[in-house]
């Protein structure tokens, strides 16, 4: 009996949805669906045949420490109105300096087709944002799924805790680190223990992310927890990439509980201060102290299980045997840096030799001796000037982003991925972000980083596409809903997707330029990936985490 209510009421979703498209005169209904943890009421779209269930709680946070482990959602109790998408957990915006959010910030969006019903069930895309850890938020003003939407699959948005609250790392079984990835983990078991009811595929499951979402990907690849996915898309992510890569801070809550006035040494004494306090206020104070969070090895905890408790860059093997990964980069990725700087941005520039001190063990001689070979090779003898402002460009997107990437392909392949397709994005058009910004295309070098995301989705700070632009949306949200529906993202050519896309092979690494028009290549920055190659081969051994 309880199966075969169970039953009537996973259809109702489906029975709204068919009202809606066949009657005009019935007023309007918005469709409800019966879940595991209870009945969840979204809306319907007003831009497309799709609805779209806004800020359900996956998770909750412990009010008392809100720093530590994620708890499970208990079940709804009554309808729960999923209509409001304005939770952000605590964060500073960047681009305006204001500090917002709230640690009770552990919601999900879902934006499902009209198409999607229990005899037509789709595939399921969950988009991990980025923002390095310390920002970010699910917004449809910043994701609007529409782009993708019409390709019948269902788009779920996930907010996790970013910065202190997400990613505090401390010698204590409360707070042991990477918080913020344990929601992540939460929220997609959610979606795997609840999505059929909104028409998905629970077996269909693809993670999709951009910088540090992407690197939270590659992380979960590497993780402790169980695999409750099926592929993966990482777009400019890895979890070798130097904006990943700090050794925690474990004094970190002892510092901010004493620059916001409580002066103690003791631990339980600082979380709880902290606990109290102003989330805007803890976020100040990270900015002002210069505190830097990120993932983090765990120290082991009897009763703690942990997310990452051992070195992900020396020995651990990612989590994708027979599994399909999408992975690849923005051409020039931190153009957004360095291009548009003044004569005085590159005096004294010191760049390389912070890297070096930073992720590697070098005494003061092998230090200057690397430092200089690197400068070497990128520059000749010129110093680091606006005059090499390309060659910089080149050096900075290597070390942080490409050989990573690089690395972490080699890694899939030798864990025996089902297929790597690797790409280059290199579009320049009126949604990449120096032309957005600057309004003028003479300026305009290259694709930046995040300049792939709006070709993806709607973003409210971008221009209307142009009629370029639309092609470009339409060609990689079709590979991006090929490759979740099928493993592939060219299963078969058409005139949109004239190329074949080749995955990569222990002897090949192909790669799909997406530029103007598609075309396949091999070793992307050949040249300069060896130089990265040759130095790890020899200086690997010294890298500090």
């Amino acid at each position: 009996m309880n199966h075969h209510k169970s039953s009537l009421g996973r259809i109702s979703f489906v029975l709204i949805l068919v009202l809606l498209q066949h009657s005009q005169c019935l007023p309007r209904l918005d469709p409800l669906v019966d879940t595991n943890v209870g009945l969840i009421r979204g809306l319907r779209a007003d831009d497309g045949n799709y609805s779209k269930f806004l800020g359900i709680p996956y998770a909750q946070v412990n009010p008392d420490n809100p720093f530590g482990e994620p708890r499970p959602q208990p079940k709804f109790e009554e309808i729960f109105e999923a209509y409001d998408e304005t939770a952000v957990c605590p964060q500073m915006y960047w681009w305006t300096g204001e500090i917002d959010g709230n640690p009770n910030c552990l919601q999900l969006n879902i934006f499902v087709p009209d198409t999607a019903n229990s005899n037509n069930r789709l595939p399921v895309m969950v988009w991990i944002y980025g923002g390095a850890f310390e920002r970010g938020e699910f917004s449809t003003k910043l994701y609007g799924p529409r782009y993708l939407i019409k390709h019948d699959v269902i788009i779920v948005t996930i907010n996790y805790r970013v910065g202190p609250y997400g990613f505090m790392c401390l010698d204590t079984p409360e707070i042991p680190g990477n918080q913020g990835l344990k929601d992540q983990h939460l929220g997609i078991q959610w979606v795997k223990d609840n999505i059929e009811a909104f028409g998905g595929d629970a077996n269909q499951i693809t993670l999709f992310g951009l910088s540090a979402g992407g690197h939270s990907i590659d992380l979960h690849l590497l993780s402790q927890k169980e695999v409750v996915y099926n592929k993966v898309i990482m777009q400019s992510g890895s979890s070798l990439a130097a904006t990943v890569l700090y050794e925690p801070d474990r004094l970190a809550h002892i510092k901010l509980a004493q620059h916001l006035g409580f002066q103690t040494t003791d631990t339980d004494e600082a979380i709880s201060f902290l606990a109290k306090s102003d989330s805007k206020l803890v976020v100040a104070a990270t900015r002002d102290l210069g505190i830097v969070f990120k993932p983090c090895i765990e120290n082991n905890f009897e009763g703690v299980e942990p997310f990452l408790n051992s070195s992900w860059i020396h020995a651990a093997t990612p989590k994708v045997r027979s599994m399909p990964v999408l992975t690849g980069y923005n051409e020039h990725e931190l153009a957004g840096t360095h291009f548009n700087k003044d004569v005085e941005y590159f005096k004294d520039l010191t760049i390389i030799s912070n890297y070096m001190k930073r992720l590697f063990n070098f005494d003061e001689e092998e230090l200057q001796e690397m430092s200089d070979s690197i400068a070497h090779f990128y520059f000749g003898d010129e110093p680091i000037s606006s005059d090499v402002k390309m060659p910089l460009i080149y050096l900075d997107s290597d070390f942080t982003y490409i050989h990573p990437i690089q690395r972490s392909i080699q890694k899939y392949i030798e864990a025996r991925a089902r297929n790597v397709y690797y790409y280059v994005f290199s579009y320049l058009g009126g949604r990449n972000s120096i032309l957005a910004n600057d309004g003028d295309e003479n300026t305009v070098c290259c694709a930046a980083h995040s300049d792939d995301a709006p070709y993806i989705f709607e973003m409210i700070n971008k221009p209307p596409p142009t009629a370029h632009d639309e092609v470009v949306i339409e060609r990689m949200t079709t590979m991006w809903t090929n490759f979740a529906k099928y493993g592939d993202p060219t299963p078969q050519t058409t005139e949109l997707l004239p190329v074949k896309w080749e995955p990569v092979t222990k002897q090949t690494y192909n790669y799909m330029n997406i530029g103007s028009e598609l075309s396949m290549g091999r070793r992307p920055a050949h040249d300069r990936m060896a130089f990265w190659d040759l130095f790890y081969k020899l200086n690997g051994n010294k890298h500090k985490i």
